[in-house]
């Protein structure tokens, strides 16, 4: 089915029982985001519980707050959900954050989830890679494909926007929960990644959030803070709140101060905006159009 072109929602939801049908039972790389949940309440319909095992991964690169939505979600679904621990950081050569530092990061969390699928008599590994992934450096999909881990809703078509349309069709409340990205995805290449800085990026993106930004990236330069946000939010992230003329009252006062609590000793906002993927354009091109797309 990897190979079958597929036009409307319709037919590429179809498709996708049918490639889920060939690769059962399946073990689903469940991260708790909108794609990984909608193939794995897809797979659950298709093939049943008994067929349909989810593996949440948690370490160094990920929040206390995705692990509990990953947990809510997989109850929500009642399915057997397994939580394992991952140290990325001892992964080698992924602390040094080489462009290949996901490709790293990837094979050896697939090849853990391949002997997982094993003992749980799974036939095959997926994930929820959809295929506008494709349009972005993606190493982790070689990965997954020198592994032999299968991405159903990338094989079928489905795009990010028509998936978050299933999942509110489906009522599945992750169908409007922002991307989120390993922590890991916060360094420029080249800039090593430590647990302080992880730690740095995860409360200053929290806090952030707390003030009801939704779509937003932490990008971490050593000791500056880049803030991405979506252009809309801008003036609210720098204008005055409170009473008027009261301009210490500020919103971006506030996230200053908390991000320089945090130890960064300078606080950016990029002008250009949130985009998914922003580090890699500074990545040379002879990577950027190589096979990892």
């Amino acid at each position: 089915m990897s190979g079958t072109v597929v036009e409307t929602t319709a037919a590429k939801t179809a498709a996708l029982g049918a490639v889920l049908h060939d690769l059962a039972p399946v073990l689903v790389a469940f991260s708790g985001g909108v794609d990984s949940t909608l193939l794995l309440r897809a797979a659950l319909v298709e093939l049943g519980p008994e067929a349909v095992v989810a593996v949440t991964a948690h370490g160094d690169v990920h929040t206390a707050e995705e692990a509990t939505a990953a947990c809510e979600a997989a109850a929500r679904l009642a399915v057997r959900h397994v939580v394992i621990k991952t140290n990325e950081l001892t992964v080698e050569g992924f602390a040094a954050n080489a462009p290949d530092r996901c490709y790293r990061c990837k094979h050896a969390l697939y090849s853990r989830l391949v002997e997982l699928a094993r003992t749980y008599g799974m036939k095959t590994v997926t994930d929820g890679a959809n295929s506008d992934d494709r349009a972005d450096y993606r190493p982790g999909q070689r990965a997954a494909r020198a592994l032999g881990v299968r991405s159903p809703l990338a094989e079928v078509g489905l795009g990010k926007d028509e998936i978050r349309a299933l999942a509110r069709e489906w009522r599945l409340p992750e169908w409007d929960r922002p991307s989120s990205p390993c922590l890991a995805s916060r360094f420029p290449y080249g800039e090593p990644i430590t647990a302080a800085g992880l730690a740095m990026v995860a409360e200053g993106e929290r806090y952030l959030r707390s003030l009801g930004f939704e779509t937003l990236r932490l990008r971490h330069h050593g000791n500056v803070a880049r803030i991405e946000v979506s252009v809309g939010d801008m003036a609210r992230l720098i204008g005055p709140v409170g009473a008027p003329g009261d301009g210490e009252a500020s919103v971006r006062r506030g996230i200053v101060g908390h991000l320089r609590a945090l130890g960064y000793a300078y606080v950016a906002l990029d002008l250009e905006g949130f985009r998914s993927g922003s580090l890699n354009e500074a990545l040379h091109p002879a990577v950027a159009e190589g096979e990892d797309w």
